[in-house]
């Protein structure tokens, strides 16, 4: 079993090491718990030793992402209260829409799932003294900071940084804020609610063409989904505050990306609220916890073109 500590060991500076402890034999609630990153994150927490409780709307989340262990509720963030009866020592809050330019299409969706249920959820920490981890959005500080406001999701997955920071500060409830940077990884959807990689991917093995959103040189910084469980995990048990960035130091454009693949490419149109770029920081994770990306998108997508030669 892979636990916090071995990881630590094995990824950060020695200077560190002594800092951070296992997470271990805590009840920990997972919003969004059978999707993508939260299937991961329930397996590394459940693996550490700690009761893992998951509430999912299967919007996106697959019954196929179940972890054995692990206990599955299904229902809307927004019922939270009447659905988990135990009291957690932990909350991760990954349970919202997540897809940009689709939640011009999806604003109810969007509305109930990320103010109303997010609201819930912080609401049900409160009420346990619960610690909340929130996954932020990097949207947030696309395009010199204007990305906040170019999207349905963008706006409210920054105004929902704004309310777990005022719920610290009013209600002095334990949080720690996290943001995602593109992230990839087995498991993936490649639907129209999937990630970039994950549809060229499927677009690669089925021998089409690529699609790239004109103009195609809008850049991302892709991140592993090992490495933002590590991070999620070191944030879960000793981080406190805002500005917890957890993405790759390397970054491409979405062009580069689909030439890596060595495949032909298709143009198509641009969507709103597209950001074009975006800057990291990572150093709060770094000071904290050692924490940096160790996976390359570059042997990745290597590891899928040799698997399935064209």
């Amino acid at each position: 079993m892979t636990s916090v500590l071995s990881w630590l060991q094995k990824n950060a500076d020695a200077k560190i090491a002594p800092r951070v402890k296992n997470m271990t034999d805590k009840t920990i609630l997972v919003t969004g718990g059978a999707g993508f990153i939260g299937m991961h994150l329930c397996r590394s927490l459940l693996q550490a030793g700690n009761r893992v409780i998951s509430l999912d709307n299967y919007f996106t989340g697959l019954k196929e992402n179940h972890v054995e262990g692990v206990e599955y509720f299904e229902g809307s963030t927004k019922d939270v209260s009447a659905i988990i009866s135990v009291k957690p020592d932990l909350v991760f809050h990954l349970g919202e829409y997540s897809r940009t330019e689709e939640s011009f299409n999806d604003f109810e969706v969007v509305w109930d799932s990320n103010i109303v249920g997010t609201h819930a959820v912080l609401e049900f920490c409160r009420t346990h003294n619960a610690k909340i981890v929130y996954a932020g959005s990097s949207t947030k500080f696309a395009d010199e900071g204007a990305g906040r406001d170019q999207s349905p999701y963008a706006w409210t997955k920054a105004t929902n940084t704004d309310q777990v920071r005022n719920y610290g500060a009013w209600f002095n409830l334990p949080y720690a804020i996290t943001y995602f940077y593109n992230v990839y990884g087995p498991g993936e959807l490649a639907t129209k609610y999937g990630t970039v990689i994950a549809i060229f991917k499927k677009l690669y093995e089925e021998g089409k063409p690529l699609t790239v959103r004109e103009p195609g040189t809008q850049r991302r910084h892709f991140t592993h989904i090992d490495d933002i469980v590590r991070g999620l995990m070191f944030v879960g048990e000793h981080g406190q505050g805002d500005e917890y960035g957890l993405g790759s130091e390397e970054s491409f454009s979405i062009m580069e990306v689909a030439q890596m693949f060595g495949a032909s490419v298709k143009m198509i149109p641009n969507r709103q609220g597209n950001r074009m770029n975006t800057e990291v920081d990572y150093s709060k994770a770094m000071n904290e916890f050692g924490w940096r990306a160790e996976h390359s998108l570059k042997e990745y997508i290597e590891n899928i073109t040799r698997a399935h030669k064209r």
